[in-house]
C-alpha cells in the first residue's frame, strides 16, 4: 500500500494552477503525488512534473473529476487522499501536516483552516492592508437546515487564533478535504449528479449517516482565491448551480417544511421567467 499523499486537484483552467504548483515545489515533505484532472478541453495545456500525473477528462462536473482522481490513485494503491481546489496555495509544511492529521484521525474526514488569498476577500473594503491574507473563509462548518445551506464558521473574520482548537464539525468544504481509503470504503464516491456545488455537502451528510466523523484541524492552512475557476463568487455560472443544487440537496435531506419552502420558491421563480 502506498502511504504517500495522493493530492486530487480538478481544473478547468490550468493557468490557475501556477501558485498551487509553486507551493508544491516548496514542500519539505516530498511524500506526495499530484493527480491533476484537466477538464479544460485544451490540447495545448501542459502540466508536467516528476510527481504529477495529468489526466485529461471530459467536463462532467467537479464530483466526476474528483472521482476520476480518486479511482486513479486507488488503482496505484494510494490510501491517503487530499481533495483540493486548483485556486489555492499553502506553506511548505502543508503535506507534512496533512499526512500527520490523516494518521491521527483514521477513518475520519478532515478539513483545515482556509483563508482568503490577499485581495480575494468578499468584503474588499473592510480590512486594513495588514489583515489581508488573515481573513477566514472556513474554520469548520455546519448545516442550516431551515434554508438547506452549508455554512462556514468564522467566515469574514480576521484570524486571531479564535478557531485554533481542533473540533468535530458538520460540514467540510470540498475546497480542502482529507481522508483515507477506509472512508471511501464506507461512504463511496462523490455524487456526480450535482455537477457543481453541494456535492461536498452531500458527501458530508452521507458520511455522517455512515458514522464517519468529520474533523476540523486548524494546523492545516491554505489560502483560497474563491471560485476563480467558475468566474468568481456571484457569477452567472456560480448562481446557476448554487440555486439548482441547493434545491436538489434540500429535497434529499432537509426537513419537510424546508422542502416545501424550496419548492414554493422554485415554482415562483420559474413562473417569473
Amino acid at each position: 500500500m502506498n502511504q504517500s499523499l495522493a493530492i486530487i486537484v480538478p481544473t478547468i483552467n490550468p493557468r490557475v494552477l501556477a501558485d498551487f504548483i509553486e507551493s508544491l515545489k516548496k514542500q519539505k515533505n516530498r511524500n506526495f503525488h499530484v493527480f491533476v484532472i484537466d477538464i479544460s478541453g485544451s490540447t495545448s495545456s501542459k502540466i508536467a512534473g516528476d510527481n504529477i500525473t495529468c489526466l485529461k477528462r471530459e467536463n462532467k462536473g467537479y464530483a466526476h473529476s474528483v472521482n476520476e482522481g480518486l479511482r486513479e490513485a486507488l488503482q496505484k494503491e494510494f490510501s491517503r487522499f487530499c481533495i483540493i481546489n486548483d485556486d489555492t496555495f499553502f506553506e511548505q509544511d502543508f503535506v507534512e501536516r496533512s499526512l500527520s492529521s490523516i494518521e491521527k484521525h483514521p477513518g475520519v474526514i478532515v478539513g483545515g483552516k482556509i483563508l482568503y488569498a490577499p485581495g480575494h476577500e468578499y468584503h474588499k473594503d473592510r480590512y486594513p492592508q495588514a489583515d489581508l491574507g488573515k481573513v477566514i473563509w472556513y474554520a469548520g462548518g455546519f448545516f442550516d437546515w431551515d434554508h438547506a445551506l452549508s455554512k462556514h464558521r468564522g467566515v469574514d473574520e480576521v484570524d486571531h487564533g479564535q478557531y485554533n482548537t481542533s473540533v468535530e464539525t458538520e460540514f467540510i468544504t470540498g475546497a480542502l478535504m482529507l481522508l483515507d481509503k477506509s472512508v471511501i470504503g464506507k461512504v463511496g464516491f462523490w455524487d456526480e449528479s450535482y455537477f457543481l456545488y453541494f456535492e461536498d455537502a452531500d458527501y458530508c451528510v452521507r458520511a455522517s449517516k455512515k458514522d464517519v466523523s468529520l474533523y476540523y484541524d486548524p494546523a492545516i492552512i491554505i489560502w483560497h482565491k474563491i471560485s476563480q475557476s467558475t468566474g468568481g463568487s456571484g457569477s452567472s455560472l456560480h448562481a446557476k448551480y448554487q440555486n439548482k443544487n441547493r434545491l436538489k440537496f434540500g429535497l434529499k435531506y432537509a426537513p419537510v417544511n424546508t422542502k416545501l419552502h424550496l419548492l414554493k420558491n422554485f415554482v415562483f421563480s420559474f413562473g417569473k421567467r
